[in-house]
């Protein structure tokens, strides 16, 4: 037997940013991403298999994120980013060969022949299609897929119960459009969690009455989900209800519906992140839904730029790049050297490093474990990390994972999928977590202060307006105007997204963010006034038509969008 179980998973997100600039700020971003991640990512997971190593990591791929990675205009893009990277490195090499510096010169047409490999995988081996590259894995068995809210939006803070559950049906809907089944588990945006209780609108003259809103389970459940992912201090802070499997006739009849068998029942209520519970309170009309919590100390090892592996001398910077190309050509050699000081890259230490981190890591883990077991109880260590870490914030990313995956099964550790790890050993405990995020100080601070309040009337406004709309919309006879009632709830969706509060609160893209929150909040203002104009009776002219088909192009995302999920209106 197994001494325990790690379970990865990687969270994969860009906003919306296709027909919405390109550099700095815009469609470059998903370049980046897919030719430093998803590409490096793949290609691990594709060659573990390849060696008789079924890779067992959970992947989570956000709807929006899945919407632009298939689409024909990204595929154009990015051929035509990767090739212009190419010759890039390629002229960085001839003129760092003029000028005498023959190590820089290698690292160069390093990056040339990289560049050339990621643009080769993608039209040939990929096929052109990474989110088909990802459901091929999935369907041979070899990792799960876990979906997430449409475009991300920060679940706790919506204003009407509508709109979340719009966010994680849309979800649902399209996870099973792009992968042919329904999804098990889900990544909540921002690892951001909020039970029932009797809500206010967190910002004043937003309109939005005060009312019981329900725990963010509810909806999971309605959408059959099964699971999701927390920060360990949500578990540390939860007050363990001490309410078992026996006590609820729901949660016996979903594992007789799913033909899985009851666990015993042990007295435990611990709150170690070395298994998984239930969130609670459940009700009777209620599947279960479980969660993970993070592991912290294993966690700190591979996120931290400071503490952990990426912080490693000989690793490639992400910071210092070479003007004009944009290419990296010196190494970490210290958490806080100066820009100036930093030391070229010698990939020729890579692979020594990778194996010495692979290893601390496996031995950790395992260690872990074993301090963990006990009695029948076999521990498990959920490592959950967004997968833009690997490769492209730390591109030596990928490589470590596929060797800390066999040094991990070599050490008798099994690599498991969430989902897998569900069935072979299912919750025992309900547990009452507090809300929360991964944010400062565990909680909203991140999206929503001084600096973001405006978004968020703007967001409760578009909300409120929706839901008036959506309930007409069964009675809407002509063909354009419904087509203009689902436009505006892709505009609204794609407002919500939280990466612009996140942008503006870390001021990392703050213009950016700033301008595609007012950009959807005037796109909706103007759809909804076509739509009520139409439906007054008032006549549209024909530059309002076209202002809305244009619109339709460029935020063409979601053709399965319903607006009859908005359709309850505030209570």
């Amino acid at each position: 037997m197994a001494v325990g179980s790690v379970c990865f998973v990687l969270h994969s997100h860009l906003p919306y940013v296709l027909g919405h600039g390109r550099w700095p700020h815009g469609a470059d971003w998903l370049n980046e991403a897919a030719a430093e991640t998803y590409i490096p990512l793949l290609r691990e997971l594709e060659d573990l298999v390849a060696d008789g190593v079924s890779p067992g990591v959970t992947i989570g791929l956000t709807p929006i994120l899945c919407e632009q990675l298939a689409s024909e205009a990204f595929a154009e893009e990015f051929t035509g980013y990767a090739g212009r990277a190419a010759e890039a490195a390629e002229a960085d090499a001839r003129e760092f060969a003029r000028q005498g510096l023959s190590a820089r010169a290698a690292v160069a047409e390093m990056w040339n022949g990289w560049y050339k490999r990621v643009l080769e995988d993608f039209a040939g081996r990929f096929g052109l299609d990474l989110v088909g590259a990802f459901r091929r894995l999935q369907d041979g068995g070899h990792i799960e897929i876990i979906t997430c809210a449409a475009t991300h939006g920060y679940l706790p803070l919506l204003g009407t119960d509508e709109s979340v559950r719009a966010q994680i049906r849309q979800g649902v809907a399209a996870y099973e459009r792009h992968f042919g089944r329904r999804p098990r588990g889900i990544w909540l945006p921002e690892c951001a969690y909020r039970p029932a209780y009797h809500w206010s609108p967190p910002v004043e003259d937003a309109q939005v009455p005060a009312f019981d809103r329900a725990g963010l389970e509810r909806f999971l459940s309605e959408a059959g989900i099964e699971y999701f992912i927390v920060d360990s201090h949500l578990l540390a802070g939860g007050e363990a209800v001490g309410v078992y499997l026996d006590r609820f006739r729901v949660l016996r009849e979903l594992w007789e519906q799913s033909r899985r068998a009851v666990p015993a029942v042990r007295a435990e209520t611990g709150r170690t992140p070395h298994q998984a519970y239930y969130v609670g309170p459940v009700g009777d009309d209620q599947a279960p839904v479980a969660f993970f919590a993070r592991d912290p100390e294993t966690a700190l090892q591979v996120w931290s730029g400071e503490h952990g592996y990426p912080g490693d001398e000989w690793y490639l910077d992400f910071h210092k790049k070479h003007y004009p190309s944009g290419m990296r050509y010196w190494r970490v050699t210290g958490p806080k050297t100066d820009m100036a000081d930093k030391a070229e890259y010698d990939p020729g230490r890579i692979d020594e490093r990778l194996r010495a981190h692979a290893g601390h890591f496996a031995d950790l883990a395992a260690a872990t474990l074993a301090r963990e077991a006990r009695g029948g109880h076999t521990p498990l260590l959920c490592a959950p990390f967004d997968a833009e870490l690997f490769g492209h914030w730390w591109f030596e990313g990928p490589r470590w994972l596929g060797m800390v995956i066999r040094a991990l099964k070599a050490k008798g550790v099994s690599v498991d999928t969430c989902g897998r790890r569900l069935d072979a050993q299912p919750p025992e405990t309900v547990v009452a977590l507090p809300e929360g995020s991964w944010g400062k100080g565990g909680f909203h601070w991140i999206w929503l202060n001084d600096w973001t309040k405006w978004t968020w009337r703007h967001i409760y406004e578009a909300e409120a307006r929706l839901a008036k709309l959506a309930r007409v919309y069964p009675r809407i006879t002509d063909p354009r105007l419904k087509d203009a009632v689902k436009q505006l709830a892709r505009e609204l969706l794609l407002l919500e997204s939280s990466d612009w509060q996140f942008l503006i609160s870390t001021w990392s893209a703050r213009d950016y963010a700033e301008m595609r929150v007012a950009d959807h909040f005037e796109a909706f203002g103007r759809i909804a006034t076509i739509v009520e104009a139409a439906l007054a009776g008032r006549s549209v002219g024909d530059a309002d038509w076209a202002y809305l088909d244009s619109r339709a192009r460029r935020d063409d995302v979601f053709p399965d969008i319903n607006p009859l999920w908005w359709a309850g209106g505030p209570r």
